[in-house]
């Protein structure tokens, strides 16, 4: 996937490589993503050992690489601002070429919340999926409380898609689904930029190729 490059008026996105995940856990210790507090993931991965954490976290992305296959993916993409690593935008599908469905996370360093970025690189995501990748559908989910990721999913268009019930630190909470389609989604002001999108990457994640083969918009013919 390395070649792969989104590129919004402020931030570039890439797929994570070492030198970049090296970046992103130096942010991490440095800033941290949240209050200690607080827990806004599902999984509460950054009550680790700070000791370890870095180690961690870089165990989970060489996981992630060694699974990625057509049938299951996770796309990482380390998002830039001004050549700082800001944070992580993450995009996941099972079976995409068939059931062409997405899903997304991320986090921001603290130093670059409340800045606009977390809505400027899930819609470059979300922009990359519908009309590149040619997906249908577009899920997130928030734990309630988390009013950052909640605002941004209302700016850009999702719905509510139920709930579930977690307990990421022994505690009862709920955690909110939602869902967006390419005709509810609240487009940016801006258009993303796409390089490096090949007929290669476009096989391996089972999305459309290309060029004129690819779907652009356009009506799509019926699965069979």
């Amino acid at each position: 996937m390395q070649g792969l490059v989104l590129r919004t008026p402020r931030l570039e996105l890439r797929p994570d490589d070492d030198a970049s995940l090296r970046e992103l856990v130096v942010m991490l210790h440095d800033a941290g993503v949240h209050p200690a507090s607080e827990m806004p993931f599902a999984a509460p991965w950054t009550d680790a050992d700070p000791r370890y954490l870095g180690r961690g976290v870089l165990q989970h992305f060489w996981s992630e690489r060694a699974r990625s296959a057509p049938a299951s993916w996770g796309l990482h993409l380390v998002v830039r601002h001004d050549g700082a690593v800001a944070g992580l935008q993450s995009l996941y599908a099972e079976r995409f070429g068939v059931l062409r469905g997405v899903h997304t996370g991320s986090y921001l360093g603290r130093r670059f919340q409340s800045r606009g970025f977390g809505t400027e690189m899930r819609a470059a995501v979300l922009a990359f999926a519908f009309d590149t990748l040619g997906a249908t559908t577009a899920r997130s989910d928030y734990v309630e409380g988390n009013e950052s990721s909640a605002t941004v999913s209302r700016r850009l268009g999702y719905r509510p898609d139920g709930t579930v019930l977690n307990a990421a630190r022994g505690h009862r909470e709920v955690q909110h689904r939602l869902l967006l389609t390419p005709d509810a989604f609240v487009r940016p002001g801006w258009e993303l930029q796409v390089e490096g999108w090949t007929g290669d990457l476009a096989g391996f994640l089972g999305a459309d190729p290309p060029g004129p083969a690819g779907w652009w918009g356009q009506e799509r013919p019926a699965a069979g």
